[in-house]
Parts: C-alpha cells; sequence; structure tokens
C-alpha cells in the first residue's frame, strides 16, 4: 500500500468521508472488472457492473468502521467480499428469490478471488526485473486500467478469454464473430495490452 493510501484509510477510518472516496475511486476499474466478469456469466447485458460497484463503495461507506486490516490486500479483499455479496443481492433480485444464500455469496467471493489471482500474475508476461515493476496488487490495478483503456473489442476478447475462461469457439459465439477471427483479435489485444502496460512490442 503507498503511502498515500495508508493515510487516506487511516483518515477514512477516523471518519474523514472524502479520504474514503478517494481511497475507494482507486479500485473503481478494478472492482468493475470483477464484477463485470461475474455478471456477464450470469446476466449477460442485463445489469450495468459500474451499478454494481456503487452499491458497493455505499457498503464500504457504512463499513468502514468494521473493516480491520492495515494493508492493501486487506482492503482489497475486504471489498471483494463486499462486492460479492452485492452481486448475489442482484442475482437474488433478478432470480426472485428472497433470502440471503450464503452458499452463492461465498462461492462469488472465491470467483472474484480467482479472476484477481489472474490479474495479480499480470495476465500478460513480461520480461522485465522484479524490481522494475509494482508490487503484484498494484499490478492487478495497472492491468485493470490498462484494459479500461482498450478498444471495446479488445477488451471483450480479453476478458473472455482470461477472465472468464471460455475457450476460442466460446468466445466466437458470445462475440458473434468466426473463431479465426476472434484468435487474431485476441493476438492483437494482447499486443495492445502490452504496449499500453509499457512492455515490448
Amino acid at each position: 500500500m503507498t503511502l498515500d493510501a495508508q493515510v487516506l484509510l487511516q483518515q477514512a477510518r477516523s471518519g474523514n468521508e472524502k479520504a474514503l472516496g478517494q481511497l475507494l475511486e482507486s479500485y473503481t476499474r478494478y472492482l468493475t472488472l470483477l464484477a463485470r466478469v461475474q455478471i456477464g456469466r450470469r446476466l449477460q447485458g442485463k445489469v450495468d457492473p459500474s451499478d454494481v460497484v456503487q452499491e458497493t463503495f455505499l457498503e464500504a461507506h457504512r463499513q468502514i468502521a468494521n473493516f480491520r486490516g492495515n494493508s492493501e490486500g486487506e482492503l482489497v479483499a475486504w471489498l471483494r467480499r463486499i462486492l460479492a455479496g452485492q452481486i448475489a443481492l442482484t442475482l437474488r433480485r433478478f432470480l426472485g428469490t428472497k433470502g440471503r444464500d450464503l452458499k452463492l455469496e461465498r462461492e462469488l467471493a472465491a470467483q472474484l478471488d480467482q479472476s484477481s489471482e489472474i490479474l495479480d500474475g499480470g495476465l500478460v508476461a513480461s520480461n522485465s526485473t522484479p524490481s522494475q515493476h509494482a508490487s503484484r496488487r498494484e499490478q492487478a490495478l495497472l492491468l485493470a486500467d490498462a484494459l479500461d483503456r482498450l478498444p471495446e473489442d479488445y477488451r471483450e476478447v480479453i476478458i473472455l478469454r482470461h477472465l472468464e475462461g471460455l475457450s476460442f469457439a466460446e468466445v466466437s459465439q458470445r462475440m458473434e464473430r468466426s473463431e479465426d477471427s476472434v484468435q487474431k483479435l485476441w493476438v492483437r489485444a494482447l499486443a495492445n495490452l502490452r504496449r499500453s502496460l509499457g512492455g515490448a512490442p
């Protein structure tokens, strides 16, 4: 966690709403990407992931006094748990079920953790030395930001292939393109992502 983030977290815990807003804002793209993967798997096109993230932030505002962690990893894990609860709530609304489903929330939390691990791993191989890398957690945030800047088709093919774990045949169905064009798009998208992250072309 950067010194700035540490200061913001301390201020947020002592009731500074502005500090909490700034802190949460830095995780918007990361959480939106994770939400999009889960929502894409279950409610394609029916829910805007950014709406779920906004609900997550509202819940984080309500619960910040209960957060006990000190590291960025703990903060991000806490936010992912809240996000899992909000996605479960959204699914319940769409499926018309009434009661809270703890099993679904645990399943969603595990899947969000898995998606996050893929992001933490960098998704794109790099030849940089460890000293040239940001921390793994920062890498996940940088990657989410870089994905957000990609053209929509590039972003879509990477998310479907790497984060949703679909085969090229499944990606081609979802994107309504031929498998060959999806594979070519995927290669271009990864090259573009590497450039965006400052890696070799």
